[in-house]
């Protein structure tokens, strides 16, 4: 069985296909919005040289990739191990060596790696800018700018496939995260501002 096929088949058996989309979607939309919430505080405290702000936001993108592994895994496995054990003690056998036991234990692995690393590419994306500027292929005074508009960019899309798999229409859907994403950004600002 073509490997795809055999992703396919075990997302089937233990209906994670809705976990993993969901997974995705709100952890990238955390890594989105951390992302932007860190480029406007800099932004809104005067600014900081571009290494201080790759090296803060690739901080905080590792963090939250560590965390979405480790959290979904654990998590995951625990409530894999515990359907498996019911559903042993209802056929009164074991089902460790089962298609169902084999995709129980891999369910968790591929989850956790779609937690953790939704965030991790969704800020490397958002920073893409920020590199660019470090490798000196962007003008350092227009990366904290340009890195705001990849990451309301970026919450847009997430947005707009979270209308097509909800069914609603994919312009609304992207408009209400982009709006979302501007009253954060908003918030950010004003507090950015207060305190500087």
């Amino acid at each position: 069985m073509a490997p795809l096929r055999r992703l396919r088949s075990l997302l089937a058996l233990t209906r994670s296909r809705g976990i993993v989309r969901r997974y995705f979607v709100v952890n990238g939309f955390d890594g989105a919005l951390t992302m932007l919430g860190l480029i406007i505080g800099f932004h809104a405290g005067g600014g900081v040289p571009v290494p201080v702000a790759l090296g803060a936001c690739a901080g905080a993108a590792i963090a939250l990739a560590v965390s979405g592994v480790t959290s979904a895994y654990l998590s995951e496995t625990a409530e894999r191990r515990r359907e498996l054990a019911e559903l042993e003690s209802a056929m009164a056998t074991r089902l460790d060596a089962s298609a169902l036991g084999r995709a129980a234990r891999v369910a968790p692995m591929l989850v956790s790696a779609v937690n953790g690393l939704a965030p991790l590419v969704i800020s490397l994306v958002i920073m893409l800018p920020l590199v660019l500027a470090r490798a000196g292929w962007w003008p350092p005074g227009e990366a904290l700018h340009s890195a705001i508009a990849v990451a309301f960019a970026v919450i847009f899309l997430l947005g707009v496939f979270l209308g097509r798999v909800g069914g609603v229409f994919w312009l609304w859907s992207g408009l209400r995260t982009l709006a979302i994403g501007g009253v954060t950004a908003l918030v950010i600002f004003l507090l950015g501002h207060a305190l500087g």
